[in-house]
């Protein structure tokens, strides 16, 4: 469901007339309001550590940096173009989350991610056009990698939605600042239409509060290459929806659509490729013990 709802992001991020740093501006305020009605109504503590709270913020701002390339991409591009490179956001991962939590690199991540690549050189050259576009979708993908491990490294010590509460609280502050610096103000708070205001809800609410806390949930459980592997599927699910919704805006050419499944296909392989490596793993384990 998670899924399906991140794939909507991106059709909402085309159907709000905002610019991208206005829509996320508004996109962090209102899950910022959302989720501190939600910790109120639950009675829940949100006295942290003043550490674990300037890491919160820190990471907050990565994210909205993140939303904001993601969304002036789709602004530039298209939105087969930006989710196309957003599944890189694996291969990003599979080099931060070593670095950053001093887990081992696993080989066979890397050469996935290397098949991603061609992939991405594919989509690249038969999509000059929207060279622009391509480069801030990598970023963003970059982007969405780095929050992810940093989230991971929260995890079991802090409670999502309160990560979540200063996340957001953080992002909102931080482009506010921004605004402030660059004259965004200038002409008064950003006026949006109500059927902007009508998106801006459910991107904020469902697609941000509601989506995020849920993603960072999960982490329990899952690594943070393995949560951001599931996340890949908004690709399939966005492009698809785009295409029905935006029609002749969002055709591509062939190359587009094989370098496309080239990077999808690496990152449903991995499941398959990681049963097997931990399979031979413990058959080498068993083999050592009895020798």
């Amino acid at each position: 469901m998670v899924v399906f709802i991140y794939g909507f992001t991106a059709i909402l991020g085309k159907l709000i007339v905002l610019p991208a740093v206005e829509m996320v501006w508004y996109r962090m305020l209102i899950a910022f309001l959302a989720l501190g009605v939600y910790l109120g109504w639950k009675k829940r503590s949100i006295a942290y550590p003043k550490e674990a709270i300037v890491r919160f913020f820190g990471v907050g701002l990565v994210v909205a940096f993140h939303w904001i390339t993601f969304f002036h991409a789709v602004k530039i591009s298209n939105v087969s173009v930006t989710l196309g490179c957003l599944a890189s956001t694996t291969l990003f991962t599979s080099i931060l989350e070593p670095l950053i939590t001093r887990r081992r690199f696993v080989w066979f991540e890397l050469i996935i991610g290397l098949v991603m690549i061609m992939g991405l050189y594919l989509i690249f050259q038969f999509e000059f056009q929207y060279k622009w576009g391509i480069i801030t979708a990598l970023t963003s993908a970059f982007l969405a990698g780095l929050f992810t491990v940093l989230n991971k490294t929260f995890i079991g010590k802090y409670r999502p939605d309160v990560i979540s509460f200063y996340e957001m609280g953080s992002g909102f502050i931080g482009i506010t600042v921004f605004m402030l610096l660059s004259g965004g103000f200038a002409s008064g708070l950003p006026v949006a239409s109500a059927i902007d205001w009508a998106w801006l809800l459910i991107l904020g609410i469902v697609c941000t509060a509601y989506a995020y806390v849920v993603s960072v949930e999960v982490m329990k459980e899952l690594s943070a290459y393995v949560v951001v592997l599931t996340i890949n599927m908004e690709p399939v699910y966005g492009i698809v929806m785009a295409y029905f919704i935006f029609k002749d805006s969002e055709y591509m050419s062939a190359g587009f659509y094989a370098g496309t499944a080239i990077v999808l296909s690496a990152v449903f392989l991995y499941p398959f490729v990681l049963r097997k490596w931990r399979q031979l793993a413990e058959r080498r384990a068993k083999r050592e013990l009895v020798s």
